[in-house]
């Protein structure tokens, strides 16, 4: 085999790997949900961040939550039990929809960085990302969306 066909065929053999890792994680981790609205509150099921293995329950990093009524969707990431962060998925920077890998969201269009607490930890985004109260009641959370 020649360089330029060993150069070809290694590199689409390290894309396609990284591609098929990238995507077997986000199948194991995420859920895009539909969330309800009742008054001012998005409503998330804290089961809908559980994963069942045989006897033993596991729980997400985070879930998507989406409604007709948000222009952008909502990111929860569930830090403990009892310790819930919801992160509006918009761009500080210049208003991007964010794209979320693990406990980061990234701004696909200049690459700002926002960590699971919406914290900015790259720039060129100056500003962290908006985020919502929520209270656990009934084992739901409410995410209060009073000034969207």
């Amino acid at each position: 085999m020649d360089r330029k066909n060993f150069l070809q065929t290694c590199g689409m053999a390290c894309i396609g790997g990284s591609a098929m890792a990238l995507l077997l994680q986000s199948c194991g981790i995420s859920k895009t949900l539909t969330g309800t609205i009742s008054d001012s509150d998005l409503l998330v099921s804290l089961s809908d961040f559980e994963t069942k293995a045989g006897t033993e329950t596991h729980y997400k990093k985070y879930v998507i939550v989406n409604n007709d009524t948000l222009k952008f969707p909502i990111c929860v990431y569930r830090q403990d039990a009892e310790s819930y962060t919801a992160l509006w998925m918009q761009c500080t920077h210049q208003g991007a929809e964010l794209q979320v890998f693990g406990d980061k969201l990234q701004c696909p269009a200049h690459g700002s960085e926002f960590d699971n607490k919406g914290k900015v930890t790259n720039s060129p985004a100056s500003q962290n990302l908006r985020s919502f109260p929520i209270t656990i009641v009934n084992n739901q959370l409410k995410i209060s969306l009073k000034a969207v």
